[in-house]
């Protein structure tokens, strides 16, 4: 780090824009931003500010362009890719403060949120008129709407209503220079001429600028909606079913599975009435009208049975079926109940390949001598392995990241993808160079150079190099993604 940028020499200057009480330098305070969700990767930021505004935050950029400084945003911290892991002395830029919703045009089924909003907070501003936010991570009652945006989230209602990206109809964006951009829709037009630079914006994990508002579409709260709870003797049979479900032309607005283990945990931790002897069960929703809901349902039934369900429960009212997806939504953090530590992972596969797959997980845990609990969505085939270990012995940490990495590439051999929707990040950086061929990342990166030149913008994601996967002895050769943006550019 140079003079300049000694997080005492850098206090003062972002002091005068944000506030004294919204700069951190202090490195006990400083340790907070260390990481997010993923915890196994810590890097202390030179300082922290808090901006409350987009003049704010341009302001911010330009200054920490001026220092020479690269740049992190930041949201609530709760990605677990390592998306905003911070670089070696670095300004994080988190948006915590900015959490308004600015507007709200029901007859135009739009709302204008600042991006430190959680997601569910929309929901629930809008819920008594009839109208919700339809993406829904399990983290949504405390992740933030700018972080959704980042990472492009999902969440078990994605396989009718899609990803963010469907939802985000205009973004207000501050450039590497502190310019600030409009991209999209401004009050919801549905036909914004040119590029949609929006949904270049969507999904590229804080490397194109930083978001400080967000238009969202709403939508109408469905008349009815059906939760079938369905056992099974192993993931097989549930694979099936869903294969089937689909297959029929059935589209749930969403369908979870839970392996053994997941359920153990789950059933530890939020105490709901789920049975321990099966080998996997499918949470299922069906919403629109009463009548369409009904039919769709019985029809669901009929694959669930003949794809060999144990049993298929219906919940008995509402407070049950929130309680059956509270479960499923607090799976993670339930695994804390049979294990010390866990490392997840997400990545995407074929439908139809969903037995193989977890049969191929199971066999590389056991040969691991690890635990993998599975819970994920399964109507679209996106995995999250929970790869369970103990850090207290030594090695097993290692051996976590290890054969989580092992399941990314089984996933790629099925044809699928090393990420659904937690992101690249700084963890699966190294796997992206498998999935895509040289001249795929490089123009990947040469899309994001034309945001961001200097690539000041979140260093250190997303494109594999040599410091991610492994530095090698010798004088460094940069990646090719790494000089292919400055050849662009000269």
């Amino acid at each position: 780090m140079t003079a300049a940028a000694e997080p005492g020499a850098l206090r003062a200057p972002f002091a005068a824009i944000v506030g004294e009480r919204n700069t951190i330098t202090s490195p006990s305070e400083l340790r907070t931003y260390e990481c997010d969700g993923l915890t196994g990767f810590r890097v202390r930021p030179g300082v922290v500010v808090l901006p409350a505004t987009t003049e704010e935050v341009a302001a911010c950029v330009r200054l920490a362009r001026s220092l020479d400084l690269p740049i992190v945003p930041r949201g609530a911290g709760t990605g677990l890719s390592g998306g905003s892991l911070p670089t070696e002395g670095c300004v994080v830029i988190g948006l915590a403060r900015m959490r308004a919703i600015l507007a709200v045009d029901l007859p135009n089924r739009t709302a204008r949120v600042q991006p430190g909003v959680i997601n569910l907070d929309i929901t629930r501003a809008i819920g008594p008129g009839g109208y919700y936010y339809a993406p829904d991570p399990s983290s949504q009652s405390v992740c933030t709407i700018g972080g959704n945006v980042a990472e492009n989230s999902g969440g078990a209602h994605c396989l009718k209503y899609g990803f963010t990206v469907n939802h985000v109809l205009g973004l207000t964006l501050v450039l590497d220079d502190g310019a600030v951009v409009e991209l999209g829709s401004h009050f919801g037009e549905p036909d914004a001429l040119g590029y949609d630079l929006a949904g270049v914006v969507v999904g590229s994990e804080g490397m194109t600028g930083i978001v400080t508002e967000i238009l969202v579409r709403v939508l109408r709260t469905p008349q009815r909606t059906q939760t079938l709870f369905a056992t099974f003797p192993s993931t097989d049979e549930a694979g099936d079913a869903v294969s089937r479900i689909i297959g029929a032309g059935i589209v749930p607005a969403a369908i979870e599975m839970c392996d053994q283990l997941a359920i153990e945990a789950i059933v530890a931790a939020t105490h709901v009435d789920w049975p321990l002897d099966v080998g996997a069960l499918l949470l299922m929703d069906v919403d629109g009208t009463a009548a369409d809901v009904e039919e769709t349902a019985e029809r669901a039934q009929t694959h669930l049975r003949a794809a060999g369900a144990i049993e298929i429960r219906t919940p008995k009212d509402e407070a049950e079926r929130q309680l059956a997806w509270k479960g499923r939504k607090a799976a993670f953090a339930a695994m804390g109940r049979i294990s010390p530590n866990y490392y997840v992972q997400d990545g995407v596969i074929p439908r139809k390949q969903i037995a193989p797959v977890l049969r191929e997980i199971a066999a590389l845990g056991a040969a691991a001598g690890l635990r993998v609990a599975n819970v994920f969505h399964a109507g679209d085939g996106n995995l999250h392995p929970l790869v369970l270990y103990d850090a207290r012995i030594p090695g097993q940490e290692a051996a976590a990241e290890r054969l989580g990495g092992e399941i990314l590439r089984v996933c790629l051999r099925y044809g699928g993808s090393v990420t659904g929707e937690h992101g690249v990040g700084h963890d699966k950086a190294c796997y992206l160079g498998e999935q895509f061929s040289v001249d795929d990342l490089a123009t990947m990166m040469r899309i994001r150079d034309a945001f961001d030149p200097e690539r000041r913008f979140n260093p250190d994601k997303v494109f594999p190099t040599p410091r991610l996967c492994g530095d090698k002895p010798g004088t460094y050769v940069p990646h090719a993604t790494e000089t292919s943006g400055a050849a662009a550019r000269g």
